[in-house]
């Protein structure tokens, strides 16, 4: 029953292009300090393009770095969650070519191949067979190498797919699911099996949401941030995360691992972000209300986002090119320094599970009606829940 108390990792000094500059000694200094810091867990995401450069191909190179991060992670008492078909990350799609339609671009997010961006758009893995099949040998592939490792804890199918593509079909989600899943579990059975959801899957109907995941997968995952929701009353407003856990876990009926929650905070704060930012203070007060309240509503644990900020080389660069915001949810900053936010998180390690806000009194409606108006039951639902929970609901709900 402990309170699991995780973080979220990609290296300072190269981001989302370090398992091609890959350097084990950087990752164990990295997961050393994670881990002096007094977290327990780590979530690493395997770069589709980098682990699969061919849909009938998986790199070994990759495979053989990954065991060597699972290797780092047991000899520094971490455990791990590998994250697959990644996908979409900080802003941005990463996917391998072959995964891609060409001249179709202009969507939500920008398309990076080859560290590029480029004009094209995801292949819909959950109507192509043959992206399907590429993705399930990928899934068997890295179950196989980390089968009997003793740092994983779970796999992650995806960091928040549905702003990759979106399924026709609940039914078609579910298949999907079944079809990664069942490739892990054919070679790596008893290790659980999640998938991470964030609050967009609340609040629109994207049709792999907690029903579907729940279905088939172990536990529930959900990411949250509230200067990313209209209607959250700030952009340090912690409630709102065990209020978007407490739905998924009523949606889904699983237990929840809260699997990111953050803030981007620097000093000074950037005059450029369009995203609200913090000061390093801010963000520290942030995390201290956050994590108690994320403990007592019950979840399997909480993961930071993120490990630390990155080295200004790579803001000329996607996805930070675009993003300032995202150059600064780290604990650390890029030199390694720590921020005043991981001495808050320090107090929080080895916490038992706690579940006295598990109570969906304030929940008034059916789970069958939820996506009818999902953004209108959203807003509503959270009233009541601040109202149940005795705090004052004030014109900060549009």
């Amino acid at each position: 029953m402990r309170f699991r108390l995780g973080i979220n990792y990609w290296p300072a000094s190269n981001a989302m292009y370090w398992w091609r500059r890959f350097d084990a000694a950087e990752v164990n200094s990295d997961f050393k300090r994670i881990r002096e810091a007094r977290f327990d867990s780590v979530r690493i995401f395997l770069l589709w393009e980098d682990f699969q450069p061919a849909p009938n191909r998986v790199s070994e190179t990759a495979l053989d770095h990954l065991h060597e991060v699972a290797d780092i992670a047991k000899n520094n008492q971490l455990s791990l969650i590998p994250t697959l078909f990644t996908g979409h990350m900080s802003g941005v799609n990463w996917l391998p070519v072959w995964a891609l339609v060409p001249g179709e671009g202009a969507g939500r997010f920008r398309i990076v191949c080859g560290g590029h961006v480029i004009d094209a758009s995801p292949r819909n893995w959950y109507t192509d067979l043959r992206i399907r099949e590429a993705q399930a040998l990928l899934a068997r592939e890295v179950a196989r190498t980390l089968r009997s490792h003793a740092a994983v804890w779970a796999y992650d199918l995806g960091n928040e797919n549905s702003n990759c593509v979106l399924p026709p079909s609940g039914e078609s989600a579910v298949t999907w699911l079944e079809s990664i899943a069942g490739a892990i579990r054919s070679v790596d059975p008893n290790r659980p099996i999640t998938i991470g959801l964030h609050a967009e899957d609340l609040e629109e109907d994207r049709r792999l949401g907690p029903a579907e995941a729940a279905r088939v997968c172990d536990f529930l995952s959900m990411h949250g941030y509230p200067q990313y929701l209209r209607w959250a009353c700030s952009a340090d407003d912690e409630r709102v995360l065990p209020f978007l856990g407490l739905v998924t876990q009523w949606l889904g009926g699983r237990d929840v691992l809260f699997e990111e929650f953050g803030a981007p905070a620097a000093e000074p704060v950037p005059e450029t972000s369009l995203v609200p930012m913090l000061d390093e203070s801010q963000a520290a007060l942030f995390v201290e209300r956050a994590l108690p309240s994320l403990r007592v509503a019950g979840f399997l644990g909480a993961m930071l986002w993120c490990f630390a900020d990155y080295q200004p080389y790579l803001w000329r660069i996607p996805p930070l090119d675009h993003a300032p915001h995202e150059r600064h949810f780290g604990l650390w900053r890029w030199d390694h320094s720590s921020k005043s936010a991981l001495d808050v998180v320090k107090r929080f390690a080895g916490l038992s599970r706690e579940e006295s806000l598990k109570d969906f009194a304030w929940i008034d409606m059916r789970r069958e009606d939820f996506y009818l108006d999902p953004k209108l039951n959203l807003r509503r639902l959270y009233k009541n829940f601040r109202d149940h929970c005795k705090e004052e609901a004030g014109p900060c709900l549009q």
